[in-house]
């Protein structure tokens, strides 16, 4: 899928993702649920989702209680979705890291997930590692969640233009073909809604802040309510 990529989009999102790919590489021993600022949830059966990925999840830059994770949550129970989002991103993650990762973090699950969402794939880009690599990962990864019977969102990510057009032509498809395959969601560009905009981004003017987190927040908090089998009991169209 052609997508149109401006130059500041592009250099602000390689930006993001080199930040991504700094800090420490142990995960944690079990991820913990977000916070919520909610005192109770909604009424109604409960869900679990869990975000794994990498530093656009990990919540790079902010508290926990802003981390996309949280948001999310919070989101889904404004709408009526008694849901729990557990925060599974490791800042600085490649796919083979994370994939190396998937079963323990899964199996240290309260749950069974309701549904998973997918964001990696960008370490690998910002370090030139072989698509062959970056693909067979993320189809293992894709693999074990269908296995599982776990449903998928797959943010989708695009590649820096440093990378050259015929690196771009190999790594953009990744995500829908990916998806196709494996019969999961996709969204096509996770972060199309904060790139470029500065009120929107931390001071850094890479990673999104709170305000752009709920952007983000906004602009996927249909799909997984979509996903989840749940309308919401005070949902509305579009929102």
């Amino acid at each position: 899928m052609e997508q149109a990529r401006s130059p500041l989009v592009i250099a602000a999102l390689a930006a993001a993702l080199a930040l991504s790919g700094c800090g420490g590489k142990s995960p944690p021993a079990a991820p913990e649920p977000s916070a919520s600022a909610a005192p109770q949830p909604p009424a109604g059966p409960h869900k679990v989702v869990i975000a794994f990925g990498d530093s656009l999840f990990a919540g790079y830059g902010l508290d926990q209680a802003d981390s996309y994770p949280a948001q999310l949550e919070k989101a889904l129970w404004a709408r009526g979705v008694n849901a729990t989002v557990v925060n599974a991103g490791v800042s600085g993650d490649t796919t083979a890291a994370a994939r190396e990762r998937l079963a323990f973090t899964l199996d240290n699950q309260p749950a069974r997930p309701d549904l998973a969402l997918i964001s990696l794939g960008g370490n690998d880009m910002l370090r030139g590692l072989p698509l062959g690599q970056t693909r067979a990962n993320l189809d293992a990864i894709l693999s074990e969640f269908e296995h599982r019977g776990i449903p998928v969102i797959v943010e989708g990510m695009l590649a820096a233009p440093n990378m050259g057009k015929d690196y771009a032509g190999g790594f953009d498809p990744l995500y829908p073909a990916l998806a196709k395959k494996h019969g999961d969601a996709l969204v096509p560009f996770f972060l199309q809604p904060v790139i470029g905009q500065a009120g929107l981004m931390q001071a850094d003017n890479i990673h999104p802040n709170a305000a752009g987190v709920d952007k983000v927040v906004a602009a996927t908090v249909g799909l997984v309510m979509e996903k989840l089998g749940t309308s919401g009991a005070s949902a509305k169209a579009g929102t």
